[in-house]
């Protein structure tokens, strides 16, 4: 059954949507602010989430960048918010439609069929675990038996793509472009540094890397654990 996340601090609307998606075959798991909204995601990977933007504890832009740092599930914003900012702003962060308020059920409901139709399965996870740390991409989040390690944005925003690609060779000029735009695909140093410091945070014996490892002259890979 195809399971949608609902996001709405307004609890008839929430009400309202939860009944229409239920009788016509969905799974709804439905959250009032962002933090419940994200622990539900985590906890059961949403096949697609409607998500207003105006919640009570965080904007819902960051429940669509949290999903997308792990999920490629459709994502629909809802949102009083008319103004084209706001619309860039949700789609450039991740969301795939916004419908603004108040609208239509039957083009709520239309608009979520075609995202579904477009949609394609996805078996990303959102915890990343291995002997020596654990990985929340919804969260941005990494812990070792020490307890949380505070990464910059940079260091994070490489992690991240490196996790992504599991046993796959990230080459240096993607990594560069990606992370610091087309400009710089030639400041190879930055990538030395940045690993470096990943590197001393991340892995027992950062001298003898485990899981950060180069590719002299062409990139880096991320090598998990392998299970036993």
């Amino acid at each position: 059954m195809t399971r949608i996340l609902i996001v709405d601090d307004d609890p008839h609307l929430l009400r309202a949507l939860a009944i229409a998606l239920t009788a016509r075959g969905y799974h709804t798991d439905a959250a009032p602010d962002a933090t419940t909204a994200l622990r539900a995601a985590t906890t059961n990977a949403p096949d697609l989430a409607v998500i207003d933007l105006g919640l009570p504890d965080l904007d819902g832009i960051n429940i669509v960048e949290g999903l997308r740092g792990w999920s490629t599930a459709p994502i629909i914003v809802l949102s009083a918010r008319h103004d084209e900012t706001a619309k860039i702003n949700a789609l450039d962060a991740g969301a795939d439609d916004y419908v603004t308020k108040p609208f239509g059920m039957g083009e709520l409901l239309a608009r979520i069929r075609a995202a579904l139709r477009r949609a394609t399965p996805a078996d990303e996870q959102p915890l990343i675990t291995t002997a020596a740390f654990t990985i929340d991409l919804a969260a941005k989040r990494v812990t070792t038996a020490a307890g949380e390690i505070r990464l910059t944005p940079t260091e994070w925003q490489l992690l991240e793509i490196l996790v992504r690609n599991p046993g796959r060779l990230v080459t240096q000029r993607q990594l560069l472009h990606d992370v610091w735009g087309p400009r710089y695909e030639k400041e190879t140093n930055y990538l030395r540094v940045h690993l470096a410091n990943l590197r001393r945070k991340l892995e027992p014996e950062p001298s003898r890397p485990r899981y950060l490892i180069t590719e002299p002259g062409i990139g880096y890979r991320f090598t998990p654990d392998i299970p036993a």
